[in-house]
């Protein structure tokens, strides 16, 4: 058994990879950091007698999906039994010209990787009759707001695109699972270590141990998506409640 974890060689990503390498798959991580895939997998071997494997690549261009199936196939020789879409990216600001360049990045990898490896993957696993999917989404996909105007919207389609697929694949034996977690203790959000702790032992942030291991669960339960965290429950009904004038004016004040 294999799973390929893409953004495995930190974070999430690489919470994914132990738990995944704990059940007894081979890995295969991807990431466009070296020194990172070089050191997750050389931690990953010595605390698990699984086979490690990493590729280097970047997921943020148009045929990064196309590129990566290829190089499983008919490089790697292996069609993974579980595929982890957990790369992503995060910024926090008002949109300029400027910005295109990330703009642009963040559709690739969030949107266009995404959706051509669940299309190029899910067909073979669809051929083979048995096969996981599992794409990270956000509790932003509930909150389109200033700041996160990109990202939030990203993560809406995924939602959407997630579910929907899930649909057209059960039936061939493939499982397809969307994740929308809140906060999670990650360098996602570049939060100082100290900001870090203080949301951890107050609850607001969970930690990719206690994510990964439900997200896992419903993957292999077969649900289509999750929202696990309280969090999910009341802060976008909250948010959703306040007035335009009332977010114009918090954005002014934090942006």
């Amino acid at each position: 058994m294999t799973a390929l974890i893409t953004g495995g060689s930190s974070g999430m990503g690489l919470e994914f990879a132990r738990q995944l390498a704990g059940r007894g798959y081979d890995l295969i991580l991807v990431s466009n950091r070296q020194d990172e895939l070089d050191a997750a997998a050389a931690s990953l071997r010595e605390q698990f007698p699984v086979e490690v494997t990493v590729h280097f690549q970047d997921l943020a261009q148009p045929d990064s999906a196309d590129r990566l199936y290829e190089w499983c196939v008919n490089q790697a020789g292996v069609l993974p039994d579980v595929l982890i879409n957990d790369a992503g990216m995060f910024f926090f600001k008002e949109l300029e010209v400027a910005d295109l360049d990330r703009v642009q990045a963040m559709l690739n990898l969030h949107v266009t990787t995404v959706t051509r490896s669940c299309i190029l993957f899910g067909e073979a696993m669809k051929k083979r009759g048995s096969g996981y999917i599992l794409n990270m989404s956000s509790m932003a996909a509930r909150l389109p707001e200033p700041g996160i105007t990109v990202y939030s919207a990203t993560k809406a389609y995924l939602k959407s695109f997630g579910r929907s697929l899930s649909f057209e694949l059960k039936p061939y034996g493939v499982q397809l699972t969307t994740v929308c977690p809140a906060a999670i203790a990650t360098p996602l959000y570049r939060l100082s270590e100290k900001k870090m702790r203080l949301g951890v032992r107050t609850g607001f942030i969970r930690t990719p141990k206690w994510l990964v291991a439900r997200a896992l669960r419903a993957l292999f339960r077969g649900r289509r998506v999750i929202s696990p965290a309280f969090m999910n429950v009341y802060l976008p009904i909250i948010i959703g409640l306040l007035p335009g004038p009332v977010v114009a004016a918090l954005w002014r004040k934090f942006k």
